[in-house]
């Protein structure tokens, strides 16, 4: 596969280190690297970007997930592997990665799931890093950006 486009984010300068400084912000509000990871990876799922598929893939790996983790993250309702905050964290990746899904595009009761584990920074944080992989997500699918692009 070839792109169809260099990244975007190389070609405009400083969309890269927005985006990045973006990531660096959330870090404060204290949500797991693996549970920030695993949403990543499942919007990425969703989302048919096979860059961040492997990315993500490949950082949980890399921090000790186990394999059973990483191929289950697609079907996480019907795996024990997964942790209650952990399981609130990807129904709200879904749910905001699926807007147009549904009339109420994030339930209360998925928010309320998120809330009983996550404090208002820490949600604020979800959100903000699941607006950001979808950002991702989508100028890497639009540019057809080859796997292992990244490095």
């Amino acid at each position: 596969m070839q792109a169809r486009l260099k990244n975007p984010v190389m070609l405009i300068p400083g969309a890269l280190q927005a985006l990045l400084a973006l990531d660096k912000s959330t870090g404060a509000a204290d949500v797991p690297y693996v549970t920030r990871k695993l949403v990543h990876l499942r919007a990425s799922q969703i989302n048919g970007c096979s860059v961040c598929v492997d990315m993500h893939a490949r950082e949980l790996k890399k921090a000790g997930e186990k394999d059973e983790r990483i191929f289950a993250v697609s079907a996480w309702r019907q795996t024990p592997y997964f942790t209650e905050p952990e399981r609130a964290a990807l129904a709200l990746a879904e749910a905001t990665t699926r807007l147009s899904d549904r009339a109420d595009p994030v339930p209360d009761p998925i928010w309320d799931e998120a809330a009983r584990h996550y404090d208002e920074k820490q949600l604020a944080a979800l959100v903000v890093q699941i607006a950001l992989i979808n950002a991702f997500n989508r100028l890497n699918a639009a540019t057809e950006q080859p796997v292992g692009a990244w490095g």
